[in-house]
């Protein structure tokens, strides 16, 4: 496997397990600041997690943030922002989101169904585009696999936008993920756990020998 394919490891809630992620050779650590989420931590919470990881692989995760919250955070120890959002396209909260944190540090995950369009201008806002598994009122962590196919789609339509594949991925599924997407960045989460929140070291280990092998 191309050893330039990088990993983020989210929903990161032990410093046990930012240090395995980090040993094994995870280029971002995610940490999920959304109170709904089962991953959820506090603000604080993160930051201090995030003290465990390198400058330049930090990931602060939420949803919908108001821009009061979003100055909070750019205030704090965070790399990369990212916000999962359902606001539509021509959105003034999209723009001003993207000025508040850069379009370079904004990792954007819009909500999106099948029937959903996804427009060139969300590239507009944010270098770094998600794709997440779609589920009506839940936001990632679902342990669904997102939509493969316009995964690729997407990703060769916009070929100057990094993007990241998310969604159910597995021990059992990475390898096939990342073949039939071409993907060069995956966000691992609920596919790598005991519980919500807790990792299982030996499906994490299993992922980097998958993807990362030394």
């Amino acid at each position: 496997m191309d050893s330039s394919i990088k990993i983020k490891v989210c929903g990161l809630t032990r410093i046990e397990d930012v240090q395995l992620a980090l040993s094994l050779g995870a280029d971002y650590c995610g940490f999920i600041v959304y109170p709904k989420s089962p991953r959820a931590v506090s603000l604080d919470r993160a930051a201090e997690l995030a003290s465990y990881v390198p400058v330049g692989k930090r990931v602060i995760v939420d949803v919908e943030t108001a821009p009061e919250e979003l100055d909070q955070m750019r205030g704090s120890c965070f790399d990369y922002f990212q916000i999962h959002t359902g606001l539509q396209i021509g959105s003034p909260s999209l723009a001003s989101m993207s000025y508040q944190l850069g379009k370079e540090r904004l990792w954007l995950a819009p909500r999106l169904d099948t029937k959903d369009e996804f427009s060139e201008e969300f590239t507009t806002f944010a270098d770094t585009i998600l794709l997440d598994a779609y589920q009506k009122d839940l936001y990632g962590g679902t342990g669904h696999t997102s939509d493969w196919p316009r995964f690729t789609q997407l990703s060769a339509a916009y070929p100057k936008t990094k993007w990241i594949l998310a969604g159910g991925l597995t021990p059992s599924n990475v390898l096939e993920a990342q073949s039939a997407t071409g993907a060069r960045q995956l966000d691992i989460n609920s596919g790598v756990e005991v519980e919500p929140g807790v990792k299982d070291a030996a499906k994490l280990r299993e992922v980097f020998q998958i993807l990362k092998p030394k």
